[in-house]
C-alpha cells in the first residue's frame, strides 16, 4: 500500500497519531559509547572481541586506531558530536556504558568480560559535554554493590540505567534481585534492557533476553525500557510479540525503545507496531548508534518522495525519525519519562 506523506497525522483505529516532532526536541535514549581502554578511563575490551568482524568493521568505518586508544576515543566523541549538532530533531543523546561479568561471589570476573564501558566514563564523558549528553550507565545485577551502584549513578545525575543480560550472563527474572530493582523504583531511574538475540557481544546466553523476564522489574515498580521494541532480532520472526501486547495493556510502566527497528533482523516488528498506534505512546526513539539506520522498510510503502527524503537523509538521528515518520510510527521522548524527577538541561 501507498502511504502519502501529507498522512502523517491521522487517525486510525480511533487513535490519533503523533504529530510530527518539531524542531531540536528529541533525546536518543540509545547511543552506545564506545571508547577504547586509554590506561586511565576504566573501560576493556577482549583480544577476541577487538578482533570481531563487527567491531574491526566499526573501527575502520569510523576510521579509529586501537593503537592510538586515546585520539581514537576523541574521534568518535567528535563524530558523535557532529552528527548530534547537525541533526534537525534531536537535541541530546544518552550515552550507555556497558557493564561486565560477575562471579558468584560478586565480584569483576574480567576472563569472561568482553567487553565493558565504566560508569565513570560514561559520567565523566557527559558532564564534559552537558549540551550533547545524558549519562546512561549499566549495571549488573549480579554485582556485589549493585544496589549501592545504583545510589551512586542516580546521584550523579544518571537518567537510566542500561543492562545487557545476554552478554552479563544473568537472568532477569531472578527474584535475588528485586533489592536492586526496588532501589531503580525508588530512585525513579528506569531500566533499559536490551531484548531478543545480541550480535556483537561474545559469549551470551540467548534465552535471558526473552522480555517475559523483565516482569520481575516491572512488577517492583520499575520503569522499565524493552530495547528494540522486543524484537526477537532474527529477520521476520517475531516471538515476543504476544509479551509485548501483554504488558502493554498491563502495565502502565512498561516502555520500549525503536532502537535498531531499521535493521533487516528486525524490520519486521516495525512493520507490526505500526499497524497498532494504540501502542505508540509506549515507544520512546533511539537510534542504537553507531549502528547503522536504514531505509529498505519504507520501499512500497511510501510515496517516491517520501523514500527520495529518506534516502537524502545521512544525518542517522534524522533518518531514523524520516523512516519512523513515513511508515506513520508514534513515538516519544525519553524526556516525557524523567523530566518530572529532574530537569534536562
Amino acid at each position: 500500500m501507498i502511504l502519502d506523506d501529507r498522512d502523517t497525522n491521522v487517525e486510525r483505529r480511533g487513535t490519533p497519531l503523533q504529530a510530527m516532532p518539531q524542531g531540536k526536541t528529541l533525546i536518543d535514549c540509545h547511543v552506545h559509547l564506545a571508547a577504547l581502554p586509554d590506561g586511565d578511563n576504566g573501560c576493556y575490551i577482549s583480544p577476541k572481541m577487538l578482533n570481531s568482524p563487527l567491531f574491526r568493521f566499526l573501527l575502520w568505518k569510523h576510521e579509529l586506531a586501537p593503537a592510538r586508544p586515546r585520539e581514537a576515543n576523541a574521534r568518535y566523541l567528535d563524530q558523535l558530536i557532529r552528527e548530534l549538532r547537525a541533526s534537525r530533531y534531536v537535541r541530546k543523546a544518552v550515552l550507555l556504558g556497558m557493564d561486565g561479568f560477575y562471579d558468584q561471589t560478586g565480584l569483576l570476573n574480567r576472563q569472561h568480560t568482553e567487553f565493558l564501558i565504566s560508569n565513570d566514563y560514561v559520567f565523566k564523558t557527559a558532564q564534559a559535554h552537558p549540551d550533547f549528553f545524558l549519562a546512561g550507565p549499566s549495571i549488573n545485577p549480579k554485582r556485589k554493590d549493585a544496589v549501592d551502584e545504583v545510589h551512586r549513578c542516580a546521584d550523579a545525575g544518571a537518567v537510566l540505567v542500561k543492562v545487557l543480560p545476554n552478554a552479563q550472563h544473568f537472568n532477569p527474572a531472578d527474584s535475588r534481585y528485586i533489592p536492586f530493582y526496588r532501589t531503580l523504583a525508588e530512585r525513579q531511574l528506569p531500566l533499559l534492557s536490551h531484548v531478543g538475540y545480541e550480535f556483537s557481544l561474545i559469549g551470551k546466553d540467548q534465552s535471558v533476553g526473552d522480555p517475559d523476564r523483565l516482569r520481575t522489574a516491572l512488577d517492583q515498580g520499575v520503569k522499565v525500557i524493552a530495547a528494540h521494541a522486543c524484537s526477537y532480532g532474527l529477520m521476520l520472526y517475531e516471538k515476543f510479540l504476544p509479551t509485548f501486547h501483554e504488558f502493554a495493556r498491563r502495565y502502565q510502566n512498561f516502555y520500549a525503545d525503536i532502537s535498531a527497528l531499521t535493521l533487516p533482523n528486525r524490520l519486521g516488528m516495525l512493520l507490526h507496531l505500526r499497524r497498532y498506534p494504540e501502542f505508540h505512546d509506549r515507544l520512546l526513539f533511539g537510534t542504537d548508534y553507531p549502528l547503522f539506520v536504514f531505509h529498505l522498510a519504507a520501499w512500497w510503502r511510501v510515496k517516491p518522495s517520501v523514500l527520495w527524503r529518506m534516502i537524502r537523509t545521512t544525518n542517522r538521528f534524522d533518518r531514523q525519525v524520516e523512516v519512523c515518520r513515513g511508515l506513520r510510527l508514534g513515538f516519544r521522548s525519553l524526556g516525557e519519562l524523567v523530566l518530572p524527577r529532574q530537569p534536562l538541561r
